[in-house]
């Protein structure tokens, strides 16, 4: 086995089509986030990326992506953002992850959404996780009866909702392929203040992920397409997703909706809409990503499982980055694994956010003391 590395911007169109090919010939290497395409635009604003090509025959038979920083600790590409990871192969194609990681410079490679398929790095794996998916055809009727039937009290209250929505706003339309990228700041801005609401980390407080999120919104390839769904009442938008898609995933990523709207449930409306609409456009997976949350429990037809966990080398820095993550992640999971711990943290982070934006609020009104 040859290992060679490329920078995003170096991968020729030649690779680009060998990956696409390991992606078609695998079911578990169909989702958006495991395309080139999405590496390729994580590497615009990420310098750090890079892109490891397994050779065997001299032919390019598999791919990872990653993130390297100066002291050699590498990371899938766009953890935090990424809910599918893997080391994209042929079938039959098998590495050793020691000789992986010294051809990437590596110490160690952290991961925390990596498909259950990749057993060279099962030693290495700390923790596997449910990660819902929605079939869109789970049986001959499809989904939507499929969900009428399994959740008829919820597909009843959330369709009287809409039928209200319209009748007091207006018409209620969706556009599964949104393309006007006003409404993708406005999703933004909604998901923005979300997070600050529920005390979250504002990813979109970051200029490289809004700067990535604007990016992908352009991509229109065959494995990979940014899609922004809106869903209105009238002219007005009430709720929307972005997230990218594949030949036949669709990958849940953003979604928000106008707060002042909240008890009309839009962003479960724009769920179930955005599974309808995928469905009738070639999708045949949603996926929800991995979480607990009660909208998934509703919506999922199935689980996958993914992995997190370090694969490493004996070395002082790998040590130390362990040393250093793993206690973070072991609080998360202990929380976020026990209903009666996780209410109280989400109380928690709620009032926390309510005080950080009664602050921002406070400052803004030259109230702040300097």
């Amino acid at each position: 086995m040859d290992i060679t590395i490329h920078r995003t911007d170096d991968l020729s169109a030649s690779l680009q089509a060998a990956w696409h090919r390991a992606m078609d010939q695998s079911l578990e290497y169909a989702n958006p986030f495991l395309a080139p395409e999405f590496a390729l635009g994580i590497g615009r604003y990420r310098a750090g990326t890079r892109i490891a090509v397994l050779h065997e025959g001299g032919e390019s038979v598999g791919f990872l992506p990653y993130e390297r920083n100066a002291l050699g600790v590498g990371r899938a590409v766009g953890l935090g953002l990424s809910d599918c990871q893997a080391l994209v192969h042929r079938p039959g194609v098998t590495w050793d992850t020691q000789e992986l990681l010294k051809a990437c410079g590596l110490s160690v490679f952290e991961f925390d959404h990596l498909v259950e398929e990749q057993r060279p790095f099962g030693r290495y794996v700390t923790g596997l996780f449910a990660s819902p998916v929605v079939d869109l055809k789970p049986d001959e009727s499809g989904y939507a009866p499929w969900l009428r039937g399994a959740y008829p009290g919820l597909a009843k209250t959330t369709l009287k909702k809409e039928r209200r929505l319209g009748r007091d706003l207006g018409e209620v339309r969706f556009e599964f392929d949104e393309r006007d990228p006003r409404m993708l700041r406005r999703l933004m801005q909604w998901k923005s203040a979300q997070y600050r609401r529920t005390g979250r980390m504002d990813r979109f407080a970051r200029p490289w992920i809004v700067d990535l999120v604007n990016h992908l919104h352009q991509v229109r390839e065959e494995h990979f397409t940014g899609v922004l769904s809106v869903l209105y009442a009238g002219d007005r938008p009430v709720a929307a997703h972005f997230g990218p898609r594949s030949r036949t995933v669709l990958a849940a990523w953003f979604t928000a909706y106008d707060p002042e709207l909240h008890y009309y449930s839009p962003g479960l409306m724009m769920h179930l809409r955005t599974a309808e609409a995928a469905a009738r456009n070639g999708v045949t997976l949603l996926d929800l990503g991995r979480g607990d949350k009660e909208y998934k429990d509703w919506l999922k037809t199935r689980e996958l499982r993914v992995a997190e966990g370090f694969a490493s080398r004996p070395h002082p820095v790998a040590a130390a980055h362990q040393l250093w993550r793993r206690p973070v992640r072991g609080l998360r999971n202990t929380v976020n694994a026990h209903p009666e711990l996780r209410a109280p943290a989400d109380r928690l982070l709620k009032t926390l956010g309510t005080l950080r934006t009664s602050r921002q609020g406070s400052g803004s009104t030259g109230s702040r003391t300097p």
